[in-house]
């Protein structure tokens, strides 16, 4: 009797935890994470939300055509606790990203490394505890 409920409440632990671990995607296989691409534009959107934020740039692309670009951050509890608030950027900021680019060409999309406003010095990615988690 003892080694099945052993069994069955390992059953029912795993089972709960096998989805949460299995939900996190390596960005591997959605970035090229040996690229970097500068991005130099406005700010179209800024969506600070769970699992991870996103920012929205219109910038041009390699052949100098303006796109807009999603790109993937931290998420919000990790942002805030290095003062990034909903409050941080604006919608028309001039920002400049590096970030690493989808693996899928004409895709725009990136993950972001780094993030600085010039107009007011504002960065972000500088510091060693400023990474995408």
């Amino acid at each position: 009797m003892k080694k099945t409920f052993t069994l069955l409440l390992t059953l029912l632990v795993s089972s709960i935890l096998v989805p949460t671990v299995q939900g996190h995607h390596s960005y591997a296989a959605t970035y090229d994470v040996q690229s970097t691409v500068t991005l130099d534009g406005s700010l179209v959107r800024f969506d600070l939300r769970s699992p991870h934020s996103y920012v929205h740039i219109q910038a041009p692309d390699d052949d100098g055509n303006m796109q807009r670009w999603a790109v993937e951050w931290s998420a919000p509890s990790a942002l805030n606790r290095q003062g990034v608030s909903r409050d941080s950027l604006r919608t028309g900021d001039e920002i400049i990203l590096t970030v690493r680019p989808s693996r899928v060409r004409g895709e725009f999309r990136a993950l972001m490394l780094t993030l600085e406003r010039p107009s007011d010095g504002m960065s972000w990615g500088r510091d060693p505890d400023e990474v995408v988690d």
